[in-house]
């Protein structure tokens, strides 16, 4: 099989919002992100996604020292893992702090998102709303973002939440000084405010993208296993973890984002496709050398 026929697997570990009373499992401290990642390396992921904790509430946050300690930890511990690291963080930031921990820790890869959109907790039985805020992602924003990205030889994954978020792409990408090529795309299901995962709406969204784009498909809740089965038999890649899901099939609470990862190998596996070292990744996804 070649190489670019694997499949690559992430592991959003613990999210904004997502915390220890939705799933014990989900990390705060740097400890035990480094001790997650590990087992995430080891049942078969190759990337994993952060959003650091402020311990004493369970959200993510915005303080270089505790995202720097919980980096840190995960190279400590998973040197090959490839590290993905969020510029949402957590509502209510400015741009500058969104982007200050990508300067000055300069991870592999980290989300960019693509638009600015309603973004909320729901209750999708009854149709409430819990929580919402705006989700500012101006064109300013992902341009700044983007050229900042690439003078510090990061790659962006291009977090896309409806077709919108891929047309906002390619229209600054015509600029020509913008992105590093090829583009890496995040398809994101299930977000209230954004698409749950169809199989018409993810093959609208795989048609969008340039020819020699990679993607990986990631789907919140219920959407998580059925939009990475269309992804693996797409020849797309996977994103599973608990900040997404904090389940696994059949409805137990997942014991860890790794047990999650175990499920994304079967799936894999089942359209028979071979699941990515982290040095094939690495690969793959054109990413800067590891030191």
């Amino acid at each position: 099989m070649a190489k670019s026929d694997k499949v690559i697997i992430t592991a959003a570990l613990a999210g904004g919002a997502t915390n220890k009373n939705n799933n014990p499992a989900v990390p705060y401290t740097p400890e035990e992100f480094a001790e997650e990642s590990r087992k995430v390396y080891e049942s078969g992921g190759s990337i994993v996604h952060i959003h650091a904790k402020d311990q004493a509430t369970g959200m993510a946050t915005a303080d270089m020292k505790k995202i720097t300690d919980t980096i840190g930890a995960i190279r400590a511990k998973c040197p090959k893992l490839i590290i993905n690291m969020s510029t949402a963080i957590t509502p209510g930031l400015k741009p500058e702090q969104r982007i200050a921990p990508i300067i000055a820790l300069k991870p592999d890869m980290a989300s960019l998102n693509t638009n600015t959109m309603n973004f909320a907790l729901a209750d999708h039985k009854k149709g409430t709303i819990l929580i919402e805020f705006i989700f500012e992602n101006t064109f300013k924003i992902l341009v700044d973002f983007a050229k900042t990205m690439k003078e510090n030889q990061v790659k962006p994954e291009l977090e896309v939440y409806d077709p919108g978020g891929i047309y906002n792409t390619l229209l600054v990408r015509k600029q020509g000084n913008i992105f590093e090529e090829p583009l890496h795309f995040q398809f994101v299901f299930g977000v209230a405010g954004g698409m749950a995962h169809t199989g018409l709406g993810f093959c609208l969204m795989k048609d969008l993208i340039p020819p020699d784009a990679t993607f990986s498909t990631c789907g919140v809740g219920p959407n998580q296993i059925t939009a990475a089965m269309q992804s693996a038999f797409s020849g797309g890649h996977i994103r599973v973890g608990l900040e997404d899901a904090i389940r696994v099939p059949g409805g137990e609470l997942a014991k860890g984002s790794w047990e999650q990862v175990e499920w994304a190998v079967k799936i894999a596996k089942l359209v028979d496709r071979e699941i990515a070292t982290p040095e094939e990744a690495r690969e793959m996804l054109r990413l800067k050398p590891k030191k």
